[in-house]
């Protein structure tokens, strides 16, 4: 190590440097930064299922969804208020109520279904949204979809289709429950997309948990039954991984198009598997691995075209 001042001060400046460049990146605009916080939303997403399955052994699933978002907006609220009251204003109430709507439909069906199926079976039945996600962004996003963008999306769907083996006991009714909560969660993507450009990342945190806070209440008095502090610390982890997905969510579209990112939801069955393999035992069968197979090669084939097509 060098004795002279003035190299100890260029070092650490720009070692400081460094570590703000490499900040930085994850907050460019560009594909890779897009297909970063697209993986991260499935990470939080396969953390809070767990953390659902877990509560749902003695919880209501109304109540969960309750305190999901209850603690979503609490600790959302010191962000909020530390950029000031102006960061509260909107003007796009409708959209956030509709998102709120939406929102508690889409986590109660989905906590429902995490706590009746097997958690990889129910993620892959989720997977279902990019097909719901693609004509909504081509009607109400206007994006051109090309073809490179359906070919991946495709193949990541038959994939799906191995792992599922249609006409087996994959679809009884409740696999309908899932399916309701992927066209939900697929109009609020669309939704979220069309309102990064007017309105700030708190704002939309702050109000999608207010709204559904306010929708869940009622149902959630009707199978109250008071949270064990083991339990309440487990809800307060669901709000604030409930914020985390947002944040990767609104980061993910702010980076890239919205159709561009679909095909990485379908990461999320890789953790589902390696999630309830470790902690319910829950082993893939060889057609799961040839679907998950085919699902990794959609979203590697995108991955590598849209580099070439937008470099970072």
């Amino acid at each position: 190590m060098s004795n002279n001042p003035a190299v100890t001060v260029e070092e650490t400046t720009i070692d400081r440097l460094s570590r703000l460049n490499l900040i930085g990146w994850f907050f460019r605009k560009g594909y890779p930064q897009g297909a970063f916080w697209a993986t991260m939303i499935c990470v939080v997403s396969v953390t809070n299922d767990v953390l659902m399955r877990f509560l749902g052994e003695r919880l209501h699933s109304t109540e969960i969804i309750f305190f999901r978002f209850f603690f979503s907006m609490i600790t959302v609220i010191p962000l909020m208020l530390s950029h000031g009251t102006a960061v509260f204003k909107t003007s796009r109430p409708m959209l956030h109520a509709f998102r709120a709507i939406l929102g508690v439909g889409g986590i109660g069906a989905c906590c429902y279904a995490v706590n009746v199926m097997p958690l990889n079976e129910n993620t892959s039945i989720m997977f279902s949204q990019p097909l719901f996600f693609l004509p909504l962004a081509v009607f109400l996003l206007r994006e051109r979809v090309d073809a490179p963008r359906w070919i991946a999306t495709l193949v990541g769907f038959i994939g799906l289709m191995v792992v599922l083996q249609p006409g087996l006991d994959t679809f009884r009714w409740v696999a309908l429950v899932p399916v309701a909560a992927a066209l939900q969660f697929a109009l609020l993507d669309i939704i979220a997309k069309k309102m990064v450009a007017t309105e700030s990342t708190y704002n939309m945190l702050f109000y999608f948990a207010f709204g559904t806070t306010v929708c869940a209440f009622i149902p959630a008095l009707y199978f109250w039954q008071t949270p064990t502090l083991s339990e309440l610390g487990l809800l307060v982890l669901l709000g604030i991984g409930a914020n985390l997905i947002q944040v990767c969510l609104i980061r993910a579209f702010t980076a890239t198009d919205a159709s561009a990112l679909m095909p990485f939801r379908y990461v999320e069955f890789i953790f589902t598997s390696a999630v309830g393999f470790m902690l319910f035992s829950e082993i893939p069968t060889q057609l799961t691995l040839v679907g998950v197979i085919l699902i990794i090669a959609g979203t590697a084939y995108l991955s590598y075209y849209e580099s070439r097509r937008k470099p970072a």
